[in-house]
């Protein structure tokens, strides 16, 4: 990797880390944050729903805004909403409060997801984008190894309230990246007049193409399944298998890891064998893997070993599909690169607080009914990328 790109990865992967911090740190305090409210597991997982919710729909202003006005401004104003959010969020007397906090810190983090994207759509095509991506999720990939660890450990020195303080920290950083490290990709000449009729064409357009739908709702439901994870995992490990807080941050990190090793040999593969044979390939053994592990916990096998064991597996066929799938669908979308990269993140995001919705009445602490969800996702991105091919 050249140096400009390396530093390219990296100040696009720290600043992308805001995002996923804010779940990942938060994920050991959702049961003590249940107690300390008196709220239901289940009005605790919507604080998770809220988050990606607004995380999603937020990304349709963002786009067009970074194509009309440059990269730069809609990360000023994105990360300035999410500190604002944040700091709702530590002082939160009800878990109704909390749920806002976390709508409006979603609204704000939503920036640091669509924004990046574009920009490697400014900068590469292709394999060459592929690779940047892989990279930026390597550096992102200190998220779930590192965040719920300082979770944890926040919680017992502070509290879970001071998590929120932390993520107000890592805005404000992200906040001097964007304004002395990152340069403006998106030149005047290059910039998108603010038009809504062009901006509704642009997104008619993207709506019409089935191309860009399958590869968008194929990773999509691919990370779905990820959500669900995260939305039930703490309860599951916590209660069901009896892990401490610090104990579910070594077991979330490890079930992680798969999928951010494999995402590095993405490119590699997509550019020796295609990336449309990479997606049918590890959608596949998505899939697959995902309906073994379902099998084996419906037939009372699911220890925590095992459950680790076949998410690992699963994680590691999924890094191979999302980062393809993402550069797939705006390769072909160039000229509204912004309006294609949030409108595939929303329509990602809708998906994803759509199947913890969904997941949500079944869900009775054990974890069958989040194999279940998960296998569900992994059946439906095997699907969809299938119809990608046709």
């Amino acid at each position: 990797m050249t140096d400009s790109r390396l530093k390219t990865a990296l100040i696009l992967g720290l600043m992308s880390c805001v995002g996923p911090f804010a779940i990942d740190m938060y994920l050991p305090a959702m049961p003590a944050i249940g107690a300390s409210l008196g709220a239901p597991v289940a009005a605790t997982q919507d604080t998770i729903t809220a988050y990606f919710l607004a995380f999603g729909v937020a990304q349709l202003i963002y786009g067009p805004w970074a194509d009309q006005a440059g990269r730069k401004l809609p990360l000023y104003v994105g990360l300035a909403i999410f500190i604002a959010g944040s700091v709702a969020c530590a002082l939160a007397p009800s878990i109704g409060w909390l749920t806002a906090g976390r709508f409006v810190q979603g609204l704000g983090g939503a920036a640091v997801m669509v924004v990046p994207r574009a920009v490697i759509r400014d900068l590469h095509t292709g394999p060459e984008a592929t690779r940047l991506m892989a990279a930026i999720m390597l550096v992102i990939s200190i998220s779930p190894m590192l965040a719920p660890l300082a979770g944890s450990g926040l919680i017992a020195v502070a509290g879970w309230r001071a998590i929120f303080g932390v993520l107000c920290g890592a805005a404000a950083l992200s906040l001097l990246l964007v304004g002395f490290a990152l340069p403006e990709t998106l030149p005047p000449g290059r910039r998108v007049r603010a038009d809504p009729a062009a901006m509704w064409a642009a997104a008619a357009r993207l709506l019409t193409d089935r191309a860009f739908l399958t590869l968008t709702f194929t990773g999509g439901f691919g990370m779905a399944s990820f959500f669900v994870f995260i939305a039930s995992a703490a309860f599951v490990y916590t209660g069901s298998f009896g892990l401490s807080p610090t104990e579910f941050s070594l077991a979330f990190a490890a079930n992680a890891i798969g999928f951010f090793a494999s995402s590095q040999l993405a490119a590699g593969l997509g550019l020796h064998f295609g990336a449309p044979r990479v997606v049918a390939v590890a959608t596949a053994g998505f899939a697959l893997s995902t309906l073994v592990l379902l099998a084996v916990a419906a037939a009372g096998g699911a220890t925590l070993w095992v459950v680790m064991a076949g998410l690992f597996i699963a994680n590691a066929f999924l890094g191979l599909v999302i980062p393809t799938t993402m550069v797939m669908a705006l390769d072909t979308h160039g000229d509204v690169a912004g309006m294609a990269s949030s409108l595939g993140g929303t329509l990602q995001m809708l998906a994803g607080g759509a199947m913890i919705a969904l997941t949500a009445p079944f869900f009775d602490g054990t974890a069958l009914p989040m194999l279940a969800a998960i296998a569900v996702c992994g059946v439906l991105a095997f699907a969809l990328s299938r119809l990608a091919r046709d």
